[in-house]
């Protein structure tokens, strides 16, 4: 039985616990002070960054939209400058105790400014670390290669003349020509610039408290574990992709004879795209039922008079019909959305938030193509994302994750490609209750969204481990080949030695831009678009014809309404919660994209094995 303890012990327990009230007292009494100065600090460090990123931006887009070597001097010496006071403030946001606030979202602003990235480099190091990014980017963009069937005609580029050979060539030798000549004027001339920039991004990684720049980058997944559950997803999705690799390459052996190993890589030039990172240009070759054609989407666009204003309307007036911001006059405006011809540019489609909260442009050389009313959608899709965030403070103005914000345009295009909502564009006449045309339509598009999955994971695990050493320059280009023939079975035309840098014929590599980000993308938008669908009464997986790869979400405002919630978060809140927010769940999953491609991969199997086509390689 419980007794009372004695007097003396009592009284020893209250001395005790009044000594530690005192101590906690007057413990929480200097950090609420503390967190008092924070607040008014944080208000001012708000405020003067968003200054500070609309100059940094204007700087930039001056030189994105004019690649003169002026523009490129008063680029870097603006960003010079921000990165100057954006140091000192930070330096100041460092001495607060931050990480013992009691204020969780005061604490979470702190977190968010106290990784500066390559500002804190010291001023020297700083300019070269932007002036080696700057050149590099001006290769890439400059770059042209010389006419096959002309070798005097050599201004090809890639967003007309090269795009349109890799989409409609059957020529192997023009194909291996083309693939060979857009490498060769790329990576030897930026290989030495490369191995610098590498080591500057390292060097600011380590003043951030990181130990390389490929832990920096991934900071932003909050997440310890985060590279091996990108290897469970990559694992979960491998067998579909198995299935699409194995079907291609028995019908480009079909095609080309010999040139394909009917149990090896495929060579990379054979696949329509430049990076092999999207097949959707063969694919029409070797539809699955040849007697169903696809309609020519590009071609209705042409024959509809769509132009870059016409097809960015489109993609807006989605938007608005889900209830999403309309855009503002300043973005058409001031948004560059054809090429101009009285200059070089930075053809490369990107979304931009001037930090305003009122300027948002988007910079584009637009062609009246399929891909490139996708790509509409899905840079509009970076606009309404910075719009539903923009009253957020400046910290917490970015994605909650760097997948999130590739996520939106993509998910939104999942509608947009699906045979319901082309119908309804007039752009296909597809018979939703005639099976063979679905599964037609659905190929297409897992050989442009699964073959993506395998690329985007390489792209990163190289830069990983170029990052932290693994991969040194002496082996750049042996092991970029090693990780794209085992991770996605590919390989180059012809033997490639160290004297090439085939990874910096990708725009992002050089351009200093995270890759993994797509993966991520491609993965949670099938998350995304099964919970709208849901949502909105157009998804029901028993109903035929409300199957998750016939959703359409046009002019569904309570599935817009849903998505506006979890888009105005910014990144105020870690990303599982919001996801939650939106979908229920708090992992990244691929059932949802499984699902999607499920007729497909079933169709597959039984193809293959009727085929007889070796899995693997």
């Amino acid at each position: 039985m419980w007794k009372f303890p004695s007097l003396l012990l009592l009284i020893t327990i209250l001395q005790i616990s009044d000594f530690h009230l005192r101590r906690y007292a007057s413990y929480d009494a200097y950090y609420l002070y503390e967190e008092r100065n924070a607040r008014r600090f944080i208000e001012i460090i708000n405020e003067a960054s968003a200054k500070d990123e609309n100059k940094a931006q204007l700087a930039e887009w001056n030189y994105a939209a004019n690649l003169t070597e002026e523009n490129l001097r008063n680029k870097l010496l603006v960003l010079g400058e921000v990165a100057v006071r954006t140091k000192k403030r930070w330096m100041k946001l460092m001495s607060f105790q931050w990480k013992k606030f009691w204020d969780l979202d005061l604490k979470r602003q702190f977190k968010q400014y106290s990784v500066l990235g390559a500002s804190a480099l010291c001023r020297e190091d700083l300019a070269n670390y932007l002036k080696a990014v700057g050149e590099m980017e001006k290769i890439y963009s400059t770059n042209t290669i010389c006419d096959f069937k002309d070798p005097t005609k050599c201004h090809l580029t890639m967003d007309k003349e090269i795009v349109d050979i890799l989409k409609n060539s059957r020529n192997e030798p023009e194909l291996k020509h083309i693939w060979t000549s857009w490498r060769n004027g790329i990576g030897p001339k930026v290989k030495g610039v490369f191995q610098n920039y590498v080591f500057l991004a390292n060097k600011a990684a380590r003043i951030n408290k990181f130990a390389n720049n490929a832990e920096m980058w991934l900071d932003r997944y909050e997440d310890y574990y985060i590279k091996l559950k990108f290897h469970s997803l990559w694992y979960q999705i491998q067998p579909l992709y198995f299935e699409i690799h194995a079907y291609t390459r028995y019908h480009l052996r079909k095609i080309y004879g010999n040139i394909v190993n009917e149990r090896g890589p495929i060579p990379a030039h054979l696949l329509g795209n430049m990076w092999a990172q999207n097949w959707a240009n063969v694919a029409t070759d070797f539809l699955p039922f040849p007697n169903k054609p696809i309609a020519d989407i590009s071609e209705n666009l042409r024959k509809q008079k769509y132009d870059a204003i016409k097809i960015f309307e489109t993609a807006e007036n989605f938007f608005i019909s889900i209830n999403m911001s309309t855009m503002l006059p300043s973005f058409w405006r001031n948004s560059i959305l054809e090429k101009p011809i009285d200059r070089e540019i930075i053809c490369h489609g990107s979304a931009w938030d001037f930090a305003d909260g009122k300027d948002f442009r988007i910079k584009m050389c637009t062609t009246i193509t399929e891909e490139n009313f996708v790509v509409a959608h899905h840079e509009m899709g970076h606009i309404e994302y910075y719009m539903q965030y923009k009253d957020q403070p400046f910290s917490f103005r970015s994605g909650a994750n760097p997948g999130f914000h590739e996520a939106i345009g993509d998910m939104i295009a999942l509608s947009v490609k699906s045979a319901k909502h082309l119908n309804e564009l007039r752009l296909t006449e597809v018979n939703l209750s005639d099976q063979e045309a679905v599964l037609n339509s659905m190929f297409l598009m897992g050989m442009s969204k699964i073959v993506l999955l395998p690329f985007a994971y390489v792209v990163d695990q190289w830069r990983w481990a170029v990052f932290s050493g693994q991969i040194t320059p002496e082996n750049y280009n042996a092991k970029w080949w090693e990780l794209r023939r085992s991770i996605q079975g590919i390989q180059p035309p012809s033997p490639r030695s160290e004297q090439d840098f085939d990874a910096a014929s990708k725009y992002h590599v050089i351009a200093d831009t995270p890759y993994i980000r797509y993966f991520v993308s491609f993965i949670i938008q099938f998350q995304f678009h099964k919970t709208l669908c849901l949502q909105s009464g157009e998804y029901n997986n028993n109903d035929p014809f409300k199957r998750l790869h016939l959703c359409d979400i046009y002019r569904k405002v309570k599935a817009g309404n849903l998505l506006k919630k979890m888009l105005a978060l910014g990144s105020s809140r870690p990303w599982p919660e919001a996801m939650e927010l939106l979908t229920g769940q708090r992992e990244m999953d691929a059932s949802a994209l499984l699902e999607y491609f499920e007729p497909l991969y079933m169709w597959l199997r039984m193809e293959n094995r009727k085929n007889r086509a070796f899995i693997g390689w």
